[in-house]
């Protein structure tokens, strides 16, 4: 059963600081935050659409540092949400926040509310990177953090950031292994968006910061997936979400509404590329796996018009015995 989660944003709430990228308004699209009532609204409506499928979803607090946020109101939150559990049958809650913000003491509450998976907002492991965009914890606090959540028993999932201020590619890839070492079952990667009122928007107006291309951050992400694959860690987000408030804000940066099928495509170039780059032109078949003939063939067959305009002939077949990202050749 595929997995859901029912996601409530809890908007900038809790935050002790200002990073260089966040504007959460923009970000989310949510600009109050929810009460009691409101989380059990949602997940009454969630219910009622998941069906079934209620059993594998979990109620997940996103957007601010959750164990942050004042006592009394994540008490609230929480108690909503196991009422939401226990009425409707949710799985569980998931949060996330702070590597700073993590100790024993609110892994032992957080647990007693029915919480199974923690999420933490690591961008970097490079503490120049860190200090340099005003993220307020350093790269032991994540080491730290990620061990209490482990032996603690939660799924740990982590968030990290392509293109941040003073960072590069050599360094993404060296956080991506540091994550990796961490053994965390999940994984999310934001490529950097410039939002209007931020410090990245103010360092990139006087020239002093100049995000990825787009070319570039599609590489790269591709790099990660396969990376994580192979890491056995799996990436269940690549990209912001799309938001009509975030398109409104964005100066500049990285922002595709359909980001991971970017990099999923570059995945393939490279593999066809591997086959066909010393193939004799004239009609191909690309064995493909199934659903996913349009990561073949890339957006506007980006993928394919190379080879076409050298005189083969493709066409694209599915078959469930060809694994993901491989194509075999007939």
């Amino acid at each position: 059963m595929r997995h859901a989660n029912v996601p409530i944003f809890v908007p900038h709430i809790g935050c002790p600081h200002a990073c260089s990228f966040c504007n959460q308004r923009s970000i989310s699209g949510v600009q109050a935050a929810p009460d009691a009532a409101e989380v059990l609204a949602t997940c009454r409506r969630a219910a009622g659409m998941l069906g079934e499928r209620v059993s594998g979803a979990q109620i997940a607090f996103f957007g601010g540092s959750f164990t942050a946020i004042d006592r009394a109101y994540m008490l609230e939150l929480l108690t909503a949400a196991r009422e939401a559990m226990q009425a409707y049958g949710f799985a569980g809650v998931r949060v996330s926040t702070r590597p700073d913000c993590i100790d024993p003491e609110i892994l032992e509450l957080l647990a007693g509310f029915g919480v199974q998976a923690i999420e933490l907002g690591v961008q970097s492991l490079d503490d120049r990177v860190l200090a340099a965009n005003r993220r307020g914890h350093s790269a032991s606090d994540v080491r730290r953090a990620a061990r209490f959540i482990r032996e603690a028993g939660f799924e740990l999932g982590m968030q990290m950031m392509v293109g941040l201020y003073q960072d590069n590619r050599e360094g993404v890839l060296r956080t991506a292994r540091g994550i990796a070492d961490m053994q965390p079952q999940t994984v999310r990667i934001y490529p950097i968006v410039v939002i209007k009122g931020t410090q990245l928007a103010a360092l990139y107006e006087r020239g002093l910061y100049t995000p990825p291309t787009m070319d570039e951050a599609v590489a790269l992400g591709a790099d990660l997936l396969a990376f994580f694959e192979g890491r056995s860690v799996r990436v269940i987000r690549l990209g912001l979400h799309a938001s009509e408030t975030l398109e409104a804000d964005r100066v500049a940066g990285i922002y595709h509404p359909a980001f991971r099928e970017l990099c999923e495509g570059e995945r393939y170039r490279r593999v066809l590329d591997g086959l066909l780059a010393a193939h004799p032109p004239g009609g191909v078949t690309l064995l493909v796996p199934p659903g996913h003939a349009s990561k073949v063939t890339g957006q506007g067959r980006c993928n394919l018009l190379p080879y076409e305009k050298r005189g083969f002939r493709l066409k694209v077949c599915a078959d469930a015995s060809v694994p993901p990202f491989s194509v075999r050749v007939v």
